[in-house]
């Protein structure tokens, strides 16, 4: 653990606390789960505020840097970065590799448990720093579905982009959600995530991709 806080560039005072954030709860009732809903809220009042500060934009595209660095995609790669995997407790019958969003859902418990431990600047300081949040410049715009909504909202204002359940299958630690995206109620493409909001980017991201290539005429 001494390792973990190294690399955070936190250390803990009460150190349940960060035990707690990396807690699943197929091995305790006492996990992160709670935790993370708190640090949602704290991230995004946190990179809200850094970039309405230094950022000189409207608001519809500082909502959509902020959903860039706050994103599933992008906070389970910090994870990785971090390399918090083998910090965490797992029960027994979790028996596979962390999905994306649970990694997204710790890391943001990490934040909570910083905010309770050590107050909301030193939270800044770890949100700041550990998503990198300097590079606002450069961030990629990983939220595929407003770009899909825009795109075709532009072309007609009617235009209504929606997402639909088609299935859930796996285990309860590994599902695989389907869903299929819907342009005024006619499916126009099918994706699979660990969870129906991965599901639905990589829908709309398979549409983008599609709309790029008939730009260039492949």
């Amino acid at each position: 653990m001494k390792e973990l806080t190294e690399v955070m560039g936190y250390k803990f005072k009460n150190s349940k606390l960060l035990e707690r954030a990396l807690t699943h709860s197929s091995y305790s009732k006492e996990n992160y789960e709670r935790l993370e809903f708190l640090g949602d809220s704290i991230l995004d009042f946190v990179v809200g505020d850094y970039l309405f500060s230094r950022v000189d934009e409207s608001e519809g595209k500082l909502s959509k840097l902020r959903a860039s660095f706050v994103s599933e995609q992008y906070l389970h790669k910090i994870f990785d970065e971090l390399k918090i995997s083998s910090y965490v407790k797992l029960g027994k019958s979790y028996k596979s590799e962390l999905t994306k969003s649970v990694k997204a859902d710790i890391f943001e418990a990490i934040v909570a448990g910083i905010y309770l431990d050590g107050g909301l600047e030193e939270a800044k300081k770890f949100i700041i720093s550990t998503l990198k949040l300097g590079n606002y410049k450069t961030i990629k715009n990983t939220d595929y579905k407003s770009q899909i909504q825009e795109y075709y909202q532009a072309l007609d204002k009617k235009n209504k982009i929606t997402y639909k359940l088609l299935s859930q299958e796996g285990t309860p630690h590994k599902p695989t959600f389907t869903v299929g995206v819907l342009l005024n109620k006619e499916q126009i493409a099918v994706a699979s995530g660990s969870s129906k909001h991965e599901a639905e980017q990589k829908g709309a991201e398979s549409i983008l991709k599609k709309l790029k290539k008939a730009s260039k005429g492949e």
